[in-house]
């Protein structure tokens, strides 16, 4: 019983619970969203998502973004979405997504892998019917509201900052400005911006009865009949937010948190205008005609770049979608070239095993029969030359290199003096017999190293010849890539990174054969080196005892 709950527990443990709740299966990939809200239950709450190469694949994403979709945490309901950015070619991309309803903590997915999915971004239906939003993302002309209001920027002399707060941004020298037309306000009001100083005077605000300043980094706002100075100073040139709202009191927030409250405000009214006294950058201008409470300002405030607010999870794939990962792209990518070059890197792989396992195992019994050899040896009597037949050591030492070389002196031995009379007692060599001898054990012993080094030389090619391949293959990848590249006329990042990534692959696989191939050789090498050395000693200590027990 014990046996089969732990296999049931085993089981369990490697079902993935997640594959069963699937939005659409015609998207292959997914990506988890935590948003960590600790201000407080916030409805309609817009939230920026930073996509980049460290937390997303943009290969496994349509070029476009068009297979791009936000899903509730319900694995249901589709969430309303649209990219102030998306770069491929860099692989970058800021989305708004519309929350209906953030908890303390909330979970949505992003869906991905879809090629014949059309874009659902849609910026109009992110924002809630009060709101105008000003990402200041475009190339030229007058900032554009985001929101379903239509309510674009009448001008703007602003100096268009390219790489800004979330992506471009407006930038004011003091004298330059933006005019944005009036907002129906009627039971409330609310301004928030993002904003970067480069002096810690001037006006950032100004409208008909409201007026927001810095005066030497602490935000003044005047509204009707209120003057408020806020608790917390900003620092220059560090990005900072800065938001008010307006209803039965005027109330400040620096960073998202309370910075003053006053009451006797009143709503603005006619158009707003940005800069105009202002020294720095400003971003993400948000107005509403409605006061938003404090925990919307803190949700907005928990945006910047080290915000905690949204923390993004792992890829999950599919059961129906195909493995939305780096190695898969590789694979896909690959060319008949360098499929030849990695299948012959394979074969060149599992010859190099072969080699090293066999001959480990060889020299493994080659080196522990020596040993028990020389021990029994040693014990031998002085008569070298019935030693073998009298004590049958061939079948004991079968595997013993210094046995079969002291095998060859012992049939010499045995062939001088078989003709020797039985009755005459001294047996005995000349020099010249020694030395023939010797000649004979050092063409056994020549014998033995190639038994030895057999097939050695399959390592060494390895070595020496599968980075050769491996790069063979690898340039011949790069020189079609490239080829095809020129004869489509696509030349931008995506169309190059995956052939020159699959081309690579063969000179990995050309490494990953040398490298163990290289260790190996030289682990064999260095005990065939040391059993060597032994056999060259016992031939030397075979003839001396040869020298002092048969010379004349």
């Amino acid at each position: 019983m014990r046996v089969i709950a732990f296999l049931l527990a085993f089981a369990l443990c490697t079902v993935s619970l997640s594959s069963h709740a699937w939005w659409n299966d015609e998207w292959t990939g997914r990506k988890k969203i935590t948003l960590t809200n600790p201000a407080g239950e916030v409805a309609d709450a817009p939230v920026l998502i930073r996509l980049h190469t460290g937390n997303f694949d943009f290969f496994s994403a349509n070029d476009n973004g068009s297979d791009l979709r936000l899903i509730a945490g319900d694995d249901k309901t589709e969430l309303k979405f649209h990219f102030e950015k998306w770069d491929v070619g860099n692989e970058l991309a800021l989305i708004w997504v519309n929350v209906p309803k953030l908890l303390p903590q909330t979970d949505i997915y992003l869906y991905f892998g879809n090629e014949n999915a059309t874009s659902a971004a849609n910026p109009k239906a992110t924002y809630d019917a009060a709101s105008v939003v000003y990402h200041f993302a475009e190339p030229a002309g007058n900032p554009q509201d985001s929101g379903v209001n239509g309510l674009h920027a009448v001008q703007s002399s602003a100096q268009r900052v390219a790489a800004s707060f979330s992506n471009g941004g407006a930038g004011f020298n003091g004298s330059q400005s933006v005019t944005l037309p009036a907002v129906t306000a009627s039971s409330g009001f609310s301004f928030a911006v993002w904003i970067k100083p480069a002096s810690l005077d001037g006006v950032i605000v100004q409208s008909e009865g409201l007026r927001v300043s810095l005066e030497g980094g602490m935000v003044k706002v005047q509204s009707g009949a209120s003057n408020l100075v806020s608790s917390t100073a900003l620092s220059l040139g560090k990005w900072h937010h800065l938001g008010l709202t307006i209803s039965d009191a005027l109330r400040v927030y620096v960073d998202g948190k309370a910075a003053g409250e006053a009451p006797g405000a009143a709503l603005p009214a006619g158009g707003i205008t940005l800069g105009a006294g202002f020294q720095g950058e400003m971003d993400e201008v948000q107005v509403s005609g409605a006061a938003r409470n404090a925990a919307w300002i803190a949700v907005q405030a928990a945006q910047g770049q080290d915000g905690k607010l949204v923390t993004l999870g792992e890829d999950e794939v599919g059961e129906g979608g195909g493995e939305a990962s780096h190695l898969g792209i590789i694979l896909k990518s690959l060319t008949v070239d360098g499929w030849v070059a990695i299948g012959f890197l394979s074969i060149m792989l599992m010859i190099a095993i072969w080699v090293m396992y066999s001959k480990a195992v060889y020299i493994n019994r080659v080196d522990k029969s020596n040993h028990r050899f020389m021990t029994k040896f040693r014990e031998l009597s002085t008569d070298l030359a019935v030693i073998d037949k009298a004590k049958g050591l061939g079948k004991e030492f079968e595997h013993s290199s210094l046995y079969r070389i002291y095998h060859i002196g012992a049939l010499e031995l045995a062939h001088r003096f078989d003709d020797t009379d039985a009755t005459h007692i001294d047996k005995s060599l000349s020099p010249q017999s020694l030395n023939a001898i010797r000649a004979s054990l050092d063409a056994g012993l020549v014998e033995e190293i190639q038994r030895m080094n057999k097939f050695m030389v399959l390592l060494t090619i390895a070595i020496s010849g599968g980075p050769f391949i491996g790069l063979l293959g690898t340039v011949m990848g790069v020189m079609i890539t490239f080829a095809a590249i020129a004869a489509a006329g696509d030349v931008n990042v995506n169309a190059i990174a995956p052939g020159i990534a699959a081309a690579l692959a063969a000179t990995v696989a050309g490494m990953g054969v040398a490298i163990p191939s290289l260790f190996g050789y030289n682990y064999l090498a260095s005990r065939i080196k040391a059993i060597v050395s032994r056999m060259h000693i016992f031939v030397d200590e075979f003839i001396t005892k040869l020298a002092e027990n048969y010379s004349r």
